[in-house]
This record gives structure tokens, C-alpha cells and sequence, in this order.
């Protein structure tokens, strides 16, 4: 600024000014253009250990602080220019100063002679900038939450890595936050229940305590996680919403978790001393607590993926031997028909065969359920089955090999045993040597390469007293009459090819739960017209 015409009038009028600013918050100082103090107000005598830093370099009277920029010669700058300057330093005590220059000129049109001089007033901005340091921090330490390299991912369980997980974000509230008491509680979407994850500081019948995300009689964490907002209790003896976590707790802090916009679960922190919160740490809580959400997330999608890579894994396996096991099954009983009345000993070896061949195909189902690496997704995928024919045993009759292995796909990864065969004496020998554990239903083409499938149902009813048959065909004409026959004989159910998965469902079930063949009229329902 332009102060006058008379420099040493000038001056001192501009050190009458600046006397008003003794103590203004901010600091205040002038400086001659080798940047010496002329003056400085009490805030900057502060700043240099009391002492009156006239006549000393201002730079060096605050300790040589580091220059930050971006003017790296403000005062000189601000001189050479006309025009005000700023920069940040950095004094020894890690303070940050933020100063603001402009010219004192001596007379119009004159700026960079001797008698000019600056103003400088500097203002304190070390909490906002640590603020901005420990926000970038939390936000950098939330992203390493989950932050793994691929060998690591391949080194751990995926316990390991939720115990990492949880591992971490203890640390980074820990030291970074300065939490020590913490409580994290994921929602169950299908039950509104909030489920811990993780607590330290709690209190043992707190972490049991079952919550659930509503605004009453849930405590705090229920009503975050109904509302989504953050919570503030500055006063747990007198917060109606509160209930007991930490051990004399007297205050806390509740965020919730936010993905994409929607409550995922809850971060919970708590402190002993009344109001032991202030806006900043809610901010610094809600910045941690979004990325501690997108690493739940991410640990969630690795979760699903591996379940489904391992289910998809055992689904290949088992596609790969279920046809081989039942050609031995065929095969087998083949033989062990050929034998009986002539040979104990063979027969109880082949029937050894059949046990173990049975067994193999058993054995395949159930080390996939255990390679399920997470056990809500092994539920959820579980709930997704059809309940009715889980454990069921069906026989398959087709000579199209395609028909067969899609059979085995389909009904067992509803939890059925399925069997197989090519043709209708292969499944006349099956259902023979079943025995007692007779199959709940027989699937059989309605055109097998040695008979039809009503010549098939002629030959089951002498050795079963009812046969649960559904028939299979494809659209078209049946030249043996095969449907018609069939129907008569009181078998309702026909599943045309090619069948969705829901309608080879379907049937099944319908065929678990109408009157068997031969007891009675054929039930109602969605069954092939002539």
C-alpha cells in the first residue's frame, strides 16, 4: 500500500497504526527492505521468546523457520512488485505461520528504493494444518486397511485376513486417532440386526448385548445405524439413548458406517472423561470410518469370490467324475446280477464297488462344503436351495450324455444323490440293486435306445410296488403312445425337453409329493397335453 509522500513521515504514521494493533490476535510487524524489524506487535514478540526482535532479521528472530512457499522471498517479492505476497513457514516447534506481505512505498511510482518498507502480518495456522495432515493420514491409513499385495492374498485364509483386518483398524485408532475403546458392528440387512465385528475396551455383556438398527431401545449404535447419522453423547449419565459399553464411560462418539450411500454397521468409540469429543474427532471418525466401510466391502466381494470360485471348483470336479462313477455303478451291478446265485464272494466285492463308487461322488459334496470359506455366504447360499430335495435319491435315465451330466448339475447342487443311467435295462439292474434305499424319483426319457419309457415303467412296477416316474420328451409326435399309456397307468408327470431348471425343479418336487404310480388317479397340475 502507499502510505504518503514524506518517507520518515510516512513511517511514523505507520507506526502510530500499527500501535493500535499491539494486541491483535494475529502478529503484525515492519520491516525495512533488508527485512529487518522495525516494529513488531506483542503476538510476534510472543513468537521470538519475548524479546523485542527490532532490529534483528525477522526470519531469524523466529528461528530461521523452513519456507514452504510458494513465494520463497516474500518481503523482497512484495518490494519488487507493489503487490502483497504470502507464503507458509515452518518454525523449529513445528508451527505453522502463515504471512501475508505488502509494501509500505515511500512515494508514488517509486516502489525498491531504500526507504521503502513491508508490513507483514502473520497468523497461526498450525492446528488447521495439522488438521489437513492427520485427515490425509486417516484417509492414507484407511486405505491400507485391506491393502494387500496378490502373494499375500494367496499366502491367507480368509480368517487371516479379516483378523488383519480388524488388526489394523485397532492400530490406526489407537495411533492415530488416540481411541482406546472401540466397538465396530456390521448390519444384517435380512434381520436389521447389528452384528460385532470387533471390540476392545468393552465390557464382555456389552459385545453379547443384541442390537438391532432402530431409533428406540437400541441404544445409540441402533439408533445410528437406523438414521445414519453421527451421534454425539457428551454426558452418559444423563443421554437417554445410552447404554453401558465401556466401563465408566462417560462420554462417546458413534459414526455410521457409510457405503454407496447406506448403513453398513456402526464405529463406536468411548472415553472417560465427560465430553471427550469435539466436532473435529467426529470428522476424523466419519473420514476413517467410510474407508473402513470400502475394506469391509472389499474383504466381502474377496469373500464371495472365493466361495464362488471354490463352488464353481467342486461343481468342475464332480461334473468331471459323476458320469465315470456311474458307468462303474453301471457296470458294476451289471456284473453283480451275473453272479448272484454263483458267487457270494463276487457279488460282495461288487457290492463293495458300489458302496465305495457312491461313496466318492458323497465325499466330493462334502469337501466342498467345507472349502466354503465364509459361512454367511455358505448360508445364503444354502437358503437359496430347494429344501424339499435335499438328500433325496434320483435315478436319471437318458441315453444323451449332455442330459445326464446337466441331471447331475442341477439336482445336486440342491443337495439330491443323482444317479444315472443309458438306458432301461441299466436302470431296471439300478433300481434292483438298490435295495433299500429305493430312489425317490426315476427321471427316464420317454424313448430309450432298448424300450420306451412305458415299457421301462412295465418293468419297475415287478420291482417296486410304486414307481415315482416322471418321463421325459421332446416336442413332437410319440409314435408308441408312450404319454397316453402312461397316463393311464396313472403317471401325471412329463417334463419336455429342453427344460428350463426351474421346470426340472418343479417337477421333482411334484413328483416327491403326488400319489406314486398305481395308488390312485393321476394328480392335477402342469402336465403334458396329447
Amino acid at each position: 500500500m502507499i502510505v504518503g509522500t514524506g518517507a520518515a513521515g510516512q513511517l511514523e504514521s505507520a507506526v502510530r497504526a500499527a500501535r493500535v494493533l499491539e494486541h491483535f490476535p494475529d502478529g503484525v510487524a515492519i520491516l525495512d527492505p533488508s527485512a529487518a524489524v522495525r516494529w513488531a506487535n506483542a503476538r510476534v514478540r510472543q513468537w521470538c521468546g519475548g524479546e523485542d526482535p527490532s532490529g534483528t532479521g525477522f526470519l531469524a528472530a523466529l528461528g530461521n523457520p523452513e519456507m514452504l512457499g510458494p513465494e520463497a522471498r516474500p518481503f523482497h517479492a512484495a518490494l519488487a512488485s507493489g503487490r502483497m505476497t504470502e507464503t507458509l513457514v515452518r518454525t523449529a516447534d513445528n508451527r505453522y505461520l502463515h504471512l501475508h506481505s505488502a509494501p509500505l512505498i515511500a512515494a508514488a511510482g517509486s516502489a525498491g528504493s531504500e526507504e521503502d518498507h513491508v508490513i507483514v502480518s502473520i497468523r497461526d495456522v498450525t492446528q488447521t494444518i495439522l488438521e489437513q495432515q492427520k485427515r490425509a493420514a486417516i484417509h492414507q491409513a484407511g486405505q491400507k486397511l485391506a491393502d494387500l499385495s496378490p502373494a499375500e492374498l494367496a499366502d491367507m485364509t480368509i480368517e487371516e485376513r479379516i483378523e488383519l483386518l480388524k488388526s489394523n483398524i485397532l492400530h490406526y485408532s489407537r495411533d492415530l486417532l488416540q481411541f482406546d475403546v472401540v466397538e465396530i458392528r456390521l448390519l444384517d440387512r435380512q434381520t436389521g440386526r447389528l452384528e460385532p465385528l470387533l471390540a476392545e475396551g468393552m465390557q464382555p455383556e456389552a459385545e453379547a448385548r443384541i442390537l438391532f438398527a432402530r431409533t428406540e431401545h437400541n441404544g445409540v449404535t441402533g439408533y445410528v445405524a437406523a438414521t445414519g447419522r453421527s451421534y454425539f453423547c457428551d454426558d452418559t449419565t444423563k443421554d437417554p439413548l445410552y447404554l453401558e459399553g465401556c466401563k465408566g464411560a462417560k462420554s462417546s462418539l458413534t459414526v455410521p458406517l457409510m457405503l454407496h450411500d447406506q448403513v453398513i454397521g456402526t464405529f463406536n468409540v468411548e472415553s472417560p472423561e465427560p465430553g471427550g469429543f469435539s466436532r473435529t474427532d467426529m470428522q476424523f471418525l466419519e473420514i476413517f470410518s467410510r474407508d473402513v466401510a470400502v475394506a469391509l466391502n472389499t474383504l466381502e466381494l474377496l469373500v464371495a469370490e472365493k466361495a464362488s470360485t471354490t463352488a464353481e471348483s467342486i461343481e468342475a470336479i464332480h461334473g468331471a467324475v459323476a458320469l465315470p462313477v456311474d458307468d462303474i455303478l453301471n457296470d458294476a451291478v451289471s456284473v453283480m446280477e451275473r453272479y448272484i446265485g454263483h458267487d457270494a464272494d463276487v457279488v460282495e466285492r461288487l457290492q463293495r464297488i458300489l458302496r465305495n463308487a457312491r461313496d466318492i461322488k458323497q465325499a466330493i459334496q462334502k469337501v466342498g462344503e467345507k472349502m466354503t470359506p465364509s459361512t454367511a455366504h455358505a448360508q445364503h447360499r444354502r437358503g437359496e436351495r430347494r429344501r424339499a430335495l435335499a438328500g433325496k435319491r434320483i435315478l436319471v435315465v437318458d441315453a444323451d450324455e449332455q442330459v445326464r451330466a446337466a441331471a447331475h448339475c442341477l439336482l445336486e447342487r440342491n443337495g439330491s444323490v443323482v444317479e444315472t443311467a443309458r438306458d432301461g435295462a441299466e436302470a431296471t439292474s439300478m433300481v434292483r440293486a438298490a435295495g433299500a434305499e429305493d430312489y425317490d424319483v426315476i427321471i427316464a426319457d420317454i424313448r430309450l435306445p432298448d424300450m420306451s419309457g412305458y415299457q421301462l415303467y412295465l418293468r419297475l412296477r415287478e420291482i417296486l410296488d410304486h414307481v415315482p416316474l416322471v418321463l421325459m420328451t421332446g416336442f413332437g409326435y410319440d409314435p408308441g403312445h408312450s404319454i397316453v399309456k402312461a397316463r393311464q397307468a396313472g403317471i401325471g408327470l412329463v417334463l419336455f425337453k429342453p427344460f428350463r431348471v426351474d421346470q426340472l425343479l418343479d417337477t421333482v418336487e411334484r413328483a416327491l409329493v403326488r400319489p406314486l404310480a398305481g395308488t390312485g388317479p393321476a394328480a392335477a397340475g402342469p402336465v403334458a397335453d396329447d
